[in-house]
């Protein structure tokens, strides 16, 4: 038997290896997962943080207030109306406003809204202080608004100021100053009954001070001794102040007198701290 080899039957055909392709150093890659391209992956940059929507409400206000279009002592819109305009809840409003106040650019007055925040006006503490002439020297409106009055038994501190027996009867008033419908200060004044019998009377006809005195046939007085001290304000001032519970207040403590040395007014005042500058000039401290 004749066997025949050749070539073709002698030859091993083989299959060439697949070139697989290796991890980087350090590397592996998961099995049948496929390598990634040779091609430079970019960076990957965290999204940047939106602003607040708070925050640009505030941004907005504040253009709003530096460009003119609400001025000092100007009312600005109610939170439902903010709210409206900007497509916001109220709370976003209200952390808006917080913001700004901070920055003290704008007042809440309890029970009337938000203001734009106006200069403190100069308030004279002179011999011969003068509500409505400081307010109106000021370039403001002043008014005054009487809350209560009574006429009662003095007690010591009352007495001891007006010269007065313990216990003499005192005429009492209670209201407050008003700056452009503000209110600047909380005051309580004690007169001596006896030598003012028609004093309440008259500060109630014409609501002032000094109208009420020539009215009543003191045709001038002197502030004879003024002392200031710093408060804060109470729950009962703050509503009257249309202030924050808390909020700095000035207190001061005084005695006028008539030409003749008498005693004729023992006042005390709250002023807001933010709404008036106290101020003294040459030789009013002495």
């Amino acid at each position: 038997m004749l066997i025949c080899l050749n070539y073709y039957t002698t030859r091993q055909v083989t299959t060439p290896k697949r070139r697989v392709a290796q991890p980087p150093k350090g590397e592996t890659f998961m099995t049948g997962q496929t390598p990634p391209p040779d091609t430079q992956v970019p960076a990957q940059h965290p999204a940047q943080p939106k602003t607040p929507l708070w925050k640009s409400i505030a941004a907005t206000l504040t253009e709003d207030i530096a460009e003119g279009r609400y001025i000092p002592g100007d009312k600005l819109p109610t939170e439902a109306q903010l709210a409206a305009r900007f497509g916001v809840n109220r709370h976003t409003v209200r952390h808006a406003l917080k913001d700004l106040s901070d920055l003290g650019l704008i007042l809440s007055r309890r029970g009337a809204g938000v203001f734009v925040r106006q200069k403190p006006a100069d308030y004279p503490l002179g011999r011969r202080v003068r509500f409505h002439q400081n307010i109106r020297a000021a370039g403001r409106l002043p008014s005054r608004r009487l809350l209560t009055h009574e006429t009662r038994a003095a007690d010591a501190e009352e007495a001891a100021a007006l010269a007065l027996p313990a216990g003499a009867p005192i005429h009492v008033a209670e209201g407050l100053s008003l700056a452009d419908g503000l209110p600047v200060a909380y005051f309580r004044s004690a007169f001596p009954a006896d030598r003012l019998p028609d004093m309440l009377t008259r500060l109630a006809e014409l609501s002032s001070v000094t109208a009420a005195l020539k009215a009543c046939g003191v045709p001038d007085y002197t502030r004879t001794s003024t002392r200031i001290t710093a408060r804060r304000a109470t729950a009962t001032l703050a509503l009257h102040l249309q202030c924050r519970e808390g909020d700095p207040v000035l207190r001061t403590v005084s005695v006028s007198h008539d030409p003749d040395g008498q005693p004729v007014e023992y006042g005390r005042t709250w002023f807001a701290a933010d709404r008036v500058t106290l101020t003294l000039g040459p030789g009013d401290a002495e």
